[in-house]
């Protein structure tokens, strides 16, 4: 038996922190990515599709956003089964309750609703652990598989959950106990169970996977983008292959810059980088620049700018000092009451990051006047 596992569309995601323009393309991506697992499902001969939690953002959702979810979920060509998660869980405003859900959603696409066992396909069950709240008190996948029996011969079984499983968080009543879902597996109770909420794909054990989720949400995510075909042999045997599906990229990028090479070095890095419109990058700059430099800096990540998704200075990991160096302010010619406050700023630049803007800014203007 062989299917596709995803999890963490989080359709609908408003994604405030990029740039106005590219948050439809954003948007976009996360439906586009839904018509790629279907393609994936197809081109594997996959059975099913499971989204292991997180369908939606929230259950508080746009019209037009469920609606243009159904319709790239018509794209699939294999039954959808969805497992609610803590984004969108079967609370009473649950999306999955809703007038607009139960009226438009395609016929092939199923919700997990309740807890245990559900019959998929031809010799493949889902042990299915939705969730109820967003604050749930204990270990859903435990509670989903107590009680149960092995499957009959010749059945798949797959545990559907969504939580951070011990080691990743040891804090949440709900975490998923591995050793205690290991256990399961080891005694015949299911063969492979896969996970949503962690959105990079992880191989927990051989037997425990977190499919990812199939387009980046943040920059800390190691290996997003992909969603799991995975195989179930008549021997129980499980394989699992990640393939990709996922259009954007978010970067975060280090750079010292101590000189004009390095600003060379850090505008060739920009220029070559893919797809910048699907691409958000935060940067992590230090090093000491003279006036001139930093107004350089200040132009090229203004031009660079314009064609990112995002491009970001990232404040927290920056300390960039701007000295000046000999000449830099006396090729601009400035006279008079310019040139005593461009004196003034030189003086508490060396401490006053407020002064090395005003330089940079004023080195830019001043430079651009001239010509």
């Amino acid at each position: 038996m062989r299917f596709v596992a995803t999890a963490d569309w989080q359709i609908g995601m408003t994604a405030h922190f990029l740039e106005a323009e590219a948050r439809p393309r954003f948007a976009q991506a996360r439906l586009d990515a839904v018509r790629a697992t279907g393609r994936v499902a197809a081109e594997h001969g996959a059975a099913f599709v499971l989204v292991c939690g997180d369908v939606f953002e929230s259950n508080q959702l746009d019209r037009q956003v469920v609606g243009r979810a159904f319709d790239a979920l018509r794209d699939v060509p294999v039954p959808v089964w969805l497992l609610p998660g803590n984004h969108d869980p079967l609370d009473a405003a649950s999306v999955y309750r809703s007038p607009e859900f139960l009226a438009g959603c395609p016929e092939h696409v199923h919700v997990l609703d309740r807890p245990g066992l559900h019959e998929v396909a031809p010799g493949a069950e889902l042990v299915a652990a939705p969730w109820y709240s967003k604050r749930p008190l204990s270990d859903l996948v435990a509670d989903a598989l107590e009680g149960l029996e092995p499957p009959a011969p010749g059945v798949a079984r797959v545990v559907a959950g969504h939580g951070s499983v011990v080691g990743f968080d040891r804090t949440n009543p709900s975490t998923i106990s591995e050793p205690g879902l290991t256990a399961a597996l080891d005694a015949g109770l299911a063969h492979v169970a896969v996970l949503g909420d962690r959105h990079s794909t992880t191989r927990v054990t051989d037997r425990v996977w977190y499919p990812g989720a199939p387009e980046v949400t943040s920059r800390l995510e190691d290996d997003p983008g992909n969603v799991l075909v995975v195989d179930v042999a008549d021997d129980g045997a499980v394989s699992v292959e990640p393939v990709r599906v996922g259009s954007w990229r978010f970067v975060a990028h280090q750079a010292r810059l101590d000189s004009s090479a390095d600003l060379d070095d850090l505008e060739r890095w920009l220029r070559e980088q893919p797809a910048k419109e699907r691409t958000a990058v935060w940067l992590s700059l230090t090093g000491t620049l003279s006036v001139a430099e930093k107004a350089r800096l200040d132009a090229l990540l203004d031009d660079a700018g314009s064609l990112y998704a995002l491009l970001d200075l990232w404040a927290r990991h920056t300390d960039l000092a701007v000295r000046p160096a000999d000449g830099d302010m006396d090729e601009l010619g400035l006279t008079g009451f310019a040139r005593e406050a461009v004196d003034e700023l030189v003086a508490r630049s060396a401490d006053d990051p407020a002064a090395q803007d005003a330089l940079s800014l004023l080195y830019r203007l001043a430079s651009a006047g001239a010509r």
